[in-house]
């Protein structure tokens, strides 16, 4: 493990004041298109950390000399971005994995759309009470997220590291094959992963919610590797797929200037996509 220490709060953005309402049928817009040139104004959702502190660095750094206005709108938890899509209060979101967004069109009859990967907010394991995964007893306590992709996603980490045995696409704990530490599993809501640190002997927390609320890399156990097939994409609609606003705003969340706030912010802990 690194010896970074760094904790990060969570950011409520408000959103920036639209220099011109969007062509193309914003969620917050018209379908006049802008006179003065620019690509207009366009509507993001996202949690606080990290991708809600991307979309201020990139409204307020990036899109300015790029002709384009971003509006962050903030949401708390796995839940409601892809609703808010659907329903048009945003023009994309930035939140969620491939297979999460594939989970979701599948659940609901929608066809949200990938517009490409931005950045991996790792999933790890943290303890308060243990320095290594070879420490954890026989009948170890472990918190995993209790939605399918996060938490097939947890089962495969510790499949990789030798506490479990899992089917080959695990959805639920019914699909480890061998259990030999007799780990008893307990499976919460994304948000409460980072409090039952202090109630279990390990959890499982993604980056979106271990950095807000303090967890740092010397807690960790055991964590996802840059190899991840869980890197976090930009989403939108079908009907804005091809939008002007959205490839911008995903030229730039995906720009060098990007990739070194994001190293110098994080200290690496977020990995940006190649």
């Amino acid at each position: 493990m690194t010896s970074s220490r760094k904790t990060l709060a969570g950011v409520s953005l408000a959103a920036s004041l639209a220099l011109g309402l969007s062509a193309c049928g914003s969620a917050a817009g018209t379908d006049a298109a802008p006179t003065d040139g620019s690509l207009g104004t366009i509507t993001v959702g996202a949690l606080a950390v990290p991708a809600g502190d991307m979309l201020k660095y990139v409204a307020e750094d990036l899109a300015p000399d790029a002709g384009l206005t971003v509006e962050y709108q903030e949401f708390s938890d796995y839940n409601t971005p892809n609703v808010g899509l659907v329903d048009g209060d945003v023009d994309a979101n930035l939140f969620q994995n491939e297979t999460f967004l594939k989970t979701f069109n599948e659940a609901n009859g929608e066809d949200l759309v990938s517009v490409g990967k931005v950045y991996l907010p790792p999933m790890a394991l943290y303890s308060n009470d243990y320095d290594a995964v070879e420490d954890l007893p026989d009948g170890a306590t472990v918190a995993i997220p209790n939605d399918p992709t996060n938490e097939g996603r947890a089962l495969k980490l510790l499949a990789e590291h030798g506490l479990i045995e899992v089917t080959e696409n695990p959805i639920t704990i019914a699909d480890i094959t061998a259990n030999p530490q007799n780990i008893e599993f307990t499976e919460l809501e994304n948000a409460t992963l980072p409090q039952a640190v202090n109630d279990q002997d390990a959890a499982i927390v993604t980056a979106a919610f271990a950095l807000p609320a303090g967890l740092t890399t010397d807690q960790q156990l055991v964590v996802e590797g840059t190899d991840s097939n869980y890197f976090n994409v930009l989403a939108t609609t079908p009907e804005l797929a091809d939008d002007p606003r959205i490839a911008k705003l995903f030229e730039l969340l995906t720009s060098d200037e990007m990739k070194t706030w994001l190293q110098e912010e994080y200290n690496g802990v977020i990995v940006p996509a190649e």
